[in-house]
């Protein structure tokens, strides 16, 4: 936002909807008389609202004013999460232990807050029997849905079927 900000003397319109630094309107004036304001002021004329007719400009400091945008920018960046998208391949006729171990990676990502994507991928005479790929997503589902919830239910994508599942919002 305050990149494309026009200041002092790169303003071009011949007129300007003047604001103080207190943030008193003081009317319509003449560039030049605006320009003078600020310089009286030891200040520097910003244009704030370039599309208005006539502009809006403001009295202010504009270094100041670059450092707290930068600073609410940088504050805004380090409260945002990222969140990635982990992958669990299953497969139709997996075994006990290895739906356990699979199961127990999917609740260590969710906890962490990122998105699971539980796939099973079908080979072969396999696809025939799509709804024993269907019943293992279920009940991995089953086994996490106190902290998570289905974004996506088991859905074909060719030989695969997917479901995405998402942390659970009651942190």
């Amino acid at each position: 936002m305050s990149k494309d900000l026009l200041v002092n003397e790169g303003i071009k319109a011949r007129e300007v909807r003047l604001i103080d630094v207190e943030g008193e309107q003081l009317g319509i004036i003449p560039i030049r008389e605006a320009l003078q304001k600020a310089v009286e002021r030891n200040l520097d004329l910003v244009n704030v609202a370039p599309t208005a007719n006539p502009p809006v400009c403001r009295i202010m400091d504009y270094g100041k004013f670059r450092y707290e945008q930068a600073k609410k920018e940088k504050e805004a960046r380090k409260n945002q999460k990222v969140i990635s998208v982990k992958e669990i391949r299953l497969s139709t006729n997996i075994e006990e232990n290895d739906f356990q171990t699979k199961l127990r990676n999917a609740r260590k990502f969710l906890e962490k807050g990122d998105k699971v994507k539980a796939s099973i991928r079908f080979r072969g005479r396999q696809i025939a029997h799509s709804g024993l790929g269907k019943d293992v997503l279920m009940k991995l589902y089953e086994n996490v849905k106190d902290i998570a919830t289905m974004e996506r239910t088991p859905k074909m994508e060719g030989r695969s079927m997917l479901m995405i599942l998402t942390p659970s919002n009651e942190k």
